[in-house]
């Protein structure tokens, strides 16, 4: 059986890798995470960041994860087969172990720019998605999964994404990354107990684990009320230490912890001094978990046959279209009561996307997601 390796997300963030650096010294990282998307032209990168990728390659040790794919677009766009003929030139470059991304749509208009938002749980939506699995195993030949988001509108959201994810990688034999901060985030702002959620999740599918910190924000339409936030900013909590112990032991085929954070939260050796107590009590825990682990044989994650994908996308009209009014309404509404009144007149009212029963701190802190993102690239 494969140990569980402690790894870190590492992209080519001058903070990140002087944070992470002692910890690559001492040979505690045993596999790196890169986010792929976020380079802008990978002709650009230096000769020894692609030298340490082609190590941690070479040993079967690189994880692919990508942020800017929209999986649930309504539409097929250009962009999003330009995110993949991408991957499959660096999947002929480097060898990733597995190549994830994120649940959900990319706000904006053309959906390759914005935040990740959820989307309505439907039929159409999930046959979207798993059109765009294929296309992504498609083009990376290897296991293939997806994130659970910390973001949700209503506790119903909460108690299905779970079963809608294995329901989504069910087709290429997919496998869930756990993101427990997001997980974290889900509990504190819906008021669920961490350890129920853990139970709607099919845990034999976590191969990953995700640790990260984040931020609370205050809310105004809901006074006295504090969201948590997945800013990837700050420190691990302590309870989300406590879900890793936990979790660990539920997930027999789980092969790496990763440990993310922000360039932008490194930027002091105070910080990075955080980060690297927060590795080795995350790798602490790994380490004792290895050491009484059942001796199983780790699940592959690989379909029987890799599938190719029907040369025309799955579409769907009325979810672009309605994609396209929630991004325009997150994006520009200078107020909750703004974006309220639009919500109610626009297409997604009385739909599949419930908007009616959208908690107004909740969509109040979609707003702020949405714009922090837009104005990123603005």
């Amino acid at each position: 059986m494969t140990d569980i390796r402690s790894s870190v997300a590492c992209n080519l963030d001058s903070h990140i890798l002087r944070a992470a650096l002692p910890l690559f010294a001492d040979e505690k990282v045993g596999a790196i995470e890169w986010s792929f998307d976020a380079l802008v032209n990978p002709r650009s990168m230096p000769d020894w960041f692609a030298e340490l990728l082609r190590t941690y390659s070479g040993a079967g040790r690189l994880l692919g994860h990508g942020v800017f794919y929209s999986l649930f677009s309504g539409r097929w766009t250009g962009a999003q087969q330009q995110w993949l003929d991408q991957l499959k030139s660096l999947s002929r470059t480097y060898r990733f172990d597995h190549v994830t991304e994120h649940f959900g749509f990319m706000t904006g208009a053309d959906f390759h720019k914005g935040a990740p938002m959820s989307i309505s749980f439907t039929e159409s939506t999930l046959a979207i998605g798993r059109d765009r699995l294929l296309r992504l195993q498609d083009a990376c030949h290897c296991p293939v999964g997806l994130e659970n988001l910390a973001f949700a509108y209503t506790v119903d959201e909460v108690d299905r994404h779970g079963a809608f994810l294995n329901q989504l990688i069910e087709p290429v034999n997919g496998f869930i990354i756990l993101d427990l901060h997001n997980l974290y985030c889900q509990s504190r702002n819906f008021g669920v107990d961490p350890d129920g959620l853990l139970s709607l999740y099919p845990l034999y599918r976590v191969r990953e684990i995700h640790l990260s910190g984040g931020s609370w924000a205050p809310s105004a339409v809901e006074p006295g009320r504090t969201i948590r936030r997945d800013t990837h900013d700050d420190a691990v909590p302590a309870d989300v230490f406590r879900l890793l112990k936990q979790a660990i032991d539920l997930c027999p085929n789980l092969q790496y912890v990763v440990l993310e954070q922000l360039g932008a939260g490194l930027q002091t050796d105070g910080q990075q001094s955080q980060f690297q107590q927060d590795f080795l009590w995350m790798d602490h825990i790994v380490q004792a978990a290895n050491q009484i682990r059942n001796p199983l044989i780790n699940h592959s994650f690989l379909p029987r046959r890799f599938h190719v994908p029907d040369p025309s996308p799955l579409e769907d009209p009325l979810l672009y279209a309605q994609q396209l009014e929630l991004s325009d309404i997150l994006e520009t509404s200078v107020s909750y009561a703004q974006a309220q009144q639009r919500l109610a007149g626009s297409g997604l009212a009385r739909s599949d996307w419930a908007v009616e029963t959208w908690q107004p701190a909740m969509l109040e802190t979609a707003l702020a997601i949405a714009q922090t993102w837009k104005n990123g690239f603005d």
